[in-house]
């Protein structure tokens, strides 16, 4: 460990609070957007969708990119095109340019997660490497938390646009600290024999054993995705309306189950750099199952806030390992591929989650939808038994 190694990390877990905090402030927006360009809920809707398929599109290109052409370069283009296009939102005239600023923001927006996870592996050593992973993910929790602290302060006095060009700061700030960094070395060693074109996604199948890891990546992620945003989306709106929750208390719900999240993701990166991946990850899975049971029974609302946090710790905890994972599981030359393809599929499955969990609660009930959430995470528990090997302490490849 050494300054390169902390500012590996300073650079990716800001990077990701970058995207935590460009989403979240867009949710808050949509309501004053749409009253000042006219824009139908749909329209409104839609800015958020394509911001999400931008950054599916930009996972898959800048990951191939990255282990191509190098993590700080590739990193630093994506800031610059999503910092461009973030601030032309601020001078959006109407619904189609700025539905077209947002999607290419959101392309660079998408290479952030995937990259930033293999540069802070690669500036690491193994024994701490699911802990700095942990504190990478982190960084998405704390723009989270920032954006929601911030917007109801700003929005009134500045208005969406600045809300748009505040948004850009973050971008600097990552591009300040990655212009101060160098390539890893183990990148570096790999960089001496240039790889044909998309040879990167080709060794995410290279043999029986490594499909079996994409495999099982991609379950894995897309449960993760799948409840987080199913969760995520509806409590709120359920709190609301069944219980009687005004919007102080529902605020209050949202704050108390990201702290639980995020105490997940610290603590999860902890255990699995002590008894590893493996058994981390069935201990997080087995507690999703047993808190959704749990949580679908109550109807106390002060029980239900303080569950919350329980809640959102195992089933947001998980994201403080997937990084370590992928990192250790593909080599150099597709470890950024790897991350970004695997992660960004689980999103796009994950994203069905408020689908689902919406058709579920209308169908029978919020409560039903909630217990079946919990069947989701057996099949992670199965997933992670069958075809995650154990990588603890593993060096890069």
């Amino acid at each position: 460990m050494n300054g390169y190694s902390w500012k590996a990390l300073a650079g990716s877990a800001v990077g990701y609070a970058m995207d935590g905090f460009d989403l979240l402030i867009l949710g808050f927006m949509l309501s004053a957007i749409s009253a000042d360009l006219n824009l139908t809920p749909g329209q409104a809707g839609s800015l958020v969708t394509w911001t999400l398929i931008g950054a599916v599109i930009g996972g898959f290109f800048f990951g191939a990119m990255s282990d191509r052409y190098g993590r700080i370069r590739v990193l630093t283009w994506t800031i610059v095109l999503f910092a461009v296009f973030t601030g032309l939102c601020a001078f959006a005239q109407g619904y189609w340019d700025l539905l077209v600023y947002r999607t290419i923001a959101g392309i660079g927006l998408g290479g952030e997660f995937g990259i930033g996870m293999a540069l802070a592996a690669e500036a690491w050593p193994a024994r701490h490497r699911a802990r700095v992973s942990s504190y990478v993910a982190l960084g998405w929790q704390v723009g989270v938390l920032a954006a929601a602290l911030l917007t109801p302060l700003l929005l009134p006095m500045i208005g969406w646009r600045g809300m748009f060009l505040v948004g850009v700061i973050p971008a600097l700030v990552a591009w300040v600290i990655r212009n101060k960094l160098h390539e890893p070395e183990v990148f570096v060693r790999k960089q001496r024999v240039k790889a044909p074109r998309f040879h990167a996604l080709k060794l995410l199948m290279r043999d029986k054993a490594t499909t079996r890891v994409s495999i099982g990546m991609i379950v894995l992620t897309s449960v993760q995705n799948f409840g987080y945003y199913g969760i995520m989306i509806w409590m709120p709106s359920f709190l609301s309306k069944q219980l009687g929750f005004n919007l102080t208390k529902s605020s209050l719900w949202t704050a108390v189950t990201v702290l639980g999240m995020m105490a997940g993701i610290w603590v999860f990166g902890q255990l699995a750099d002590r008894i590893g991946r493996k058994p981390s990850f069935l201990i997080f899975q087995l507690g999703s199952v047993v808190m959704l049971l749990a949580y679908s029974q109550l109807s106390d609302p002060t029980a239900m806030l303080w569950a919350g946090a329980l809640l959102g710790l195992f089933v947001n905890g998980m994201m403080g390992g997937y990084g370590a994972v992928m990192s250790e599981a593909y080599p150099t030359e597709a470890r950024a591929t790897a991350q970004n393809v695997l992660f960004n599929i689980g999103r796009a499955i994950g994203g069905l989650g408020p689908i689902v969990v919406g058709a579920v609660a209308m169908a029978y009930s919020f409560q039903v939808a909630i217990a079946l959430l919990a069947a989701i995470y057996v099949l992670d528990m199965i997933a992670t038994a069958l075809l995650i090997p154990e990588l603890k302490g593993k060096e890069l490849q």
